[in-house]
């Protein structure tokens, strides 16, 4: 047999099948009436489902070429406010039996639907009778043989829960939901937008009769969208309570975006970006419980476990555990100083994103990076209460020591207000000083203890209204960018030869304390005192934390050896900011110390004493002073 004739017979018989099928749709449409094919759709339905569809609109049939009956204004529930209401529901026939001229359902599909979900303040729902109806219907079994497919095209699902305040809609739902006409699982799959994203979503429920019942089932979940991409796989029950266990993985490119999305407040600062979330996860009522957690964030990883409450107020409580953590995104919008690095940054601080959660995490790691601060071994527990964060640091091997202490940052209209009680034991005092205020001019290991508090809308305006005290005290360092022994023993020897900076050189010494308070932005440094193995340093005065300015007098000593007597002392002031301080010996000093200027001092006290004024210009010139000519006074005019 040739080709030719094989497709001739088939396009044979493929008429014969269409004309069939044209002959039997007519002698159906011509001795079944509509209204028999209104009641038997929906009565087909109602015996797969236990539910009463009302059929409000008008119906309409079209046998050929395929078989379909259609309904407009269709609503199931109250009539007033229907759990579900569809502009048209369509019913597709199924081929054979129609043949025979019996009308069985293929399939049903409800265009552009509302789902509307309401739960009551008392836990009831909107749709409770229905699932009991439906459940009663599953146990009961009795129509096996049933259209196994309903579509949902354009729909629309409104939830509302007034116990927690809930209000969600969901858009753009196109849905297939493969209903348990023959097996006990149900299945549904399609997209739907949800906050202006499309996330493309399916579930599978194992046991469909068990499920609504509330008894154990089954249940696989998966959403997939821009924002975020989750999958559970575990079973869920409802009764007496809902309780969920299995194994839950998320994964977002931004941690940030897809809280925005959820709708959650933007959180302040910076990171928050990529995320992985894989944990054995239990709900029970509004409680989700995570264990063994493998979590990561902004390329950190960290294992434990998470417990979040979501009756009520949010509430994120937790241990975890890392060998190495990166918080540099975290403070990468913090800028303490301006761009020129020399003044404080004035740009606005805000802790609004903290206002809608609470937080209650402890964190411990081996290493810690914070911007170019290096840590060591570090416990930490953040507390965040009503937009309120408190850090407290339980321990951390820090700039070469331990570092204790606690920082709360409080959000109010006006500002934040932050309170600080830190506690830095045998550190670094360069490397410390450096991250603290940005200076590095004391080497050498130290303790430093400081109790600060300010308010204010940036940097800037805390530092005019902070208030505290603070020590410092350390052992064998030095002072870098003074040689304040090399300065004396010149000044001892040639008083008014220390012209120029004095701003190089180091100092060592064997005892360093500073302690002072500090009151609305400015410091009162009450003393500081410096002892080395051959000079003595003692100086107070205030420092302006706004301006970062220094107005400081004290006096250096040179000490003599035990076996000669007398030393040298000077009177010196420190004027500039703290990161480049010029150090300025007494001129007064100065000229007493010499025994040729000494004279000067008293020239300028008495007018008369021009003889001893001569004498003193003389010595310190090496030459006698040239005869000044006074000239005869003119006449008025």
């Amino acid at each position: 047999m040739t080709a030719a004739t094989a497709f001739r017979r088939l396009g044979i018989a493929f008429a014969a099948i269409v004309a069939v099928a044209g002959v039997t749709a007519l002698v159906v449409k011509l001795f079944v009436s509509p209204d028999a094919f209104r009641d038997r759709v929906r009565d087909e339905i109602s015996a797969v489902t236990g539910l009463q569809p009302v059929l409000r609109g008008d119906s309409s049939v079209s046998l050929f070429p395929t078989g379909s009956v259609t309904f407009s204004d269709v609503v199931l529930g109250d009539d007033k406010e229907p759990a579900l209401s569809a502009e048209r529901l369509t019913a597709r026939l199924r081929f054979f039996p129609l043949l025979f001229g019996r009308i069985e359902l293929a399939d049903v599909s409800l265009e552009r639907p509302t789902i509307a979900v309401t739960v009551g303040a008392n836990g009831q729902s909107n749709w409770s009778v229905l699932i009991d109806t439906l459940t009663r219907t599953q146990k009961a079994g009795s129509h096996a043989a049933a259209f196994s497919e309903i579509r949902i095209d354009d729909g629309r699902i409104v939830w509302r829960d007034a116990a927690r305040g809930v209000a969600e809609t969901f858009e753009n739902v196109e849905l297939s939901l493969a209903w348990p006409s023959i097996s006990n699982s149900f299945g549904a799959t399609g997209r739907l937008s949800w906050h202006g994203e499309p996330v493309d979503a399916s579930a599978t429920v194992s046991d469909f009769g068990a499920a609504l019942a509330g008894a154990k089932s089954g249940l696989k979940l998966r959403v997939a969208g821009a924002p975020i991409k989750a999958a559970f796989d575990g079973s869920f029950s409802t009764t007496p309570t809902l309780k969920v266990e299995g194994t839950l993985a998320a994964d977002a490119t931004s941690l940030r975006r897809a809280m925005r999305w959820a709708g959650q407040r933007s959180l302040p600062g910076g990171g928050f970006g990529r995320f992985a979330l894989k944990a054995q996860t239990n709900i029970v009522g509004g409680t989700i419980a995570l264990s063994g957690v493998n979590v990561e964030l902004d390329g950190n990883s960290a294992e434990g476990v998470l417990t979040f409450a979501a009756d009520g107020r949010q509430t994120l409580q937790g241990t975890l555990a890392a060998d190495a953590l990166d918080l540099t995104p975290y403070v990468s919008t913090i800028r303490v100083l301006a761009s020129n690095q020399r003044e404080w940054n004035d740009a606005r601080l805000t802790l609004d994103g903290l206002s809608g959660f609470d937080v209650d995490l402890r964190l411990s790691a081996a290493r810690i990076t914070v911007a170019t601060a290096r840590l060591g071994r570090t416990a930490i527990a953040a507390n965040l209460r009503g937009g309120h964060l408190n850090v407290t640091v339980g321990e951390s091997q820090a700039f070469g020591g331990i570092l204790k202490g606690s920082v709360t940052l409080a959000n109010f209209e006006t500002g934040v207000e932050a309170k600080s009680q830190m506690q830095f034991n045998n550190v670094n005092l360069d490397e410390c000083l450096e991250q603290l205020i940005g200076t590095r001019r004391i080497e050498g290991k130290g303790n430093i203890a400081f109790a600060l508090e300010g308010s204010g809308d940036s940097v800037l305006a805390l530092t005019r209204t902070i208030s505290g005290s603070a020590t410092v005290t350390s052992a064998k360092g030095m002072l870098a960018g003074f040689d304040i022994e090399q300065l004396l023993r010149r000044l001892e020897r040639r008083p008014l030869s220390a012209a120029g900076d004095f701003r190089n050189g180091r100092t060592p010494y064997d005892r360093f304390t500073v302690t002072l308070k500090v009151l609305q932005g400015t410091v009162s440094i009450d003393d500081v005192t410096v002892e080395g193995p051959s000079i003595k340093l003692a100086m107070a005065g205030t420092a302006a934390l706004p301006s970062r300015e220094l107005d400081l007098k004290g006096t250096a000593s040179l000490i003599a050896p035990a076996n000669a007597g007398g030393g040298f002392d000077l009177p010196f002031f420190v004027t500039g900011t703290w990161d480049s301080p010029l150090m300025l010996p007494d001129p007064q000093a100065l000229i007493r110390r010499s025994g040729a200027a000494a004279p000067l001092l008293d020239a300028v006290r008495d007018r008369g004493a021009r003889d001893a004024l001569r004498s003193a210009v003389e010595r310190l010139t090496g030459g006698a002073p040239q005869p000044v000519t006074q000239e005869e006074p003119k006449p008025a005019q």
